[in-house]
C-alpha cells in the first residue's frame, strides 16, 4: 500500500471513533486509578458527535475532513480531552489541507504537527506519562521506516503500532506529571495512562482495519 486514499482516511477515523466508543467504560476505569475517571466518557462523547455528523463532514480534501473532525470534538467536549484531541486532528488537517491522498512522509508530517499542537495546548512534554509517550515514538518509527521504504504504509503502521503497544507497560512505572493524575504524585506509579492505552489500541485497530480492507 503506497498511499492512503480519502476512503482509507475515513476508515481510519471511523475506526478510531469506534474504539473510543466501545472502550468508554474501560478508558474511564483506567483514568479512575489516578485521575478523575472521565477520560473514557469525554473521548466517547467527542467521537459520538463526529459519527452523528459523519455524512455532513466536508470530504473535498483530507485536510478539510480532518479539520472538521477536530472542530466537532472540540465543540462537544470540555475539560482537557476535547481541546487536546480536537487540536491534534485540526493540526494534522492543516498539514494536509489540499490533499486527496497521503504518502507515508505526509503522515509523518501530519503527526508531527499534531504532537506539537498537543504540547502547545496541554502543556505536556515527553516523559510526562501522557498520550504523547505513545504517539511520539510511534511517529518516530514511521519516520524511520519512511527513510528506507516509502511504499509500504501498512508495514510502517504495523511497526509503529508495536512501539505504541510497548509503551503501555514501559510507562507504567512513571510518575504522571500532567492533568489530574499529576496531583496523585507517586501514587500514579504502577498505573496505566489511559491516553497511552487509547493511542495503542486505536493504532492496533486502524492497522488491522486497513490491512483487512486493502491487502
Amino acid at each position: 500500500m503506497q498511499e492512503l486514499s480519502m476512503d482509507a482516511v475515513e476508515l481510519a477515523v471511523k475506526t478510531v471513533a469506534d474504539v473510543a466508543i466501545a472502550n468508554e467504560k474501560y478508558f474511564s476505569e483506567l483514568d479512575s486509578a489516578a485521575g478523575d475517571a472521565d477520560f473514557g466518557v469525554s473521548l466517547a462523547t467527542g467521537f459520538r458527535a463526529v459519527i452523528s455528523q459523519w455524512d455532513a463532514i466536508d470530504r473535498s480534501s483530507i485536510g478539510l475532513f480532518l479539520m472538521k473532525v477536530g472542530v466537532i470534538i472540540t465543540s462537544n467536549v470540555g475539560g482537557c480531552s476535547g481541546p487536546i484531541w480536537g487540536t491534534a486532528f485540526m493540526r494534522a488537517g492543516t498539514m494536509s489541507k489540499d490533499k486527496t491522498s497521503l504518502m507515508l512522509t505526509d503522515l509523518v508530517t501530519m503527526l508531527r504537527a499534531a504532537i506539537k499542537g498537543i504540547m502547545a495546548r496541554g502543556g505536556a512534554q515527553l516523559g510526562d506519562k501522557t498520550l504523547l509517550d505513545a504517539l511520539a515514538p510511534a511517529t518516530d518509527k514511521l519516520e524511520e521506516w519512511s527513510q528506507k521504504d516509502t511504499q509500504d504504509i501498512l508495514g510502517a503502521l504495523q511497526a509503529a503500532t508495536g512501539i505504541a503497544t510497548e509503551t503501555i507497560e514501559s510507562t507504567r512505572g512513571w510518575i504522571a506529571k500532567r492533568g489530574r493524575q499529576a496531583f496523585t504524585g507517586e501514587r500514579s506509579i504502577g498505573t496505566l495512562d489511559p491516553g497511552v492505552v487509547a493511542v495503542a489500541i486505536m493504532l492496533q485497530a486502524v492497522t488491522k482495519a486497513l490491512k483487512d480492507a486493502y491487502e
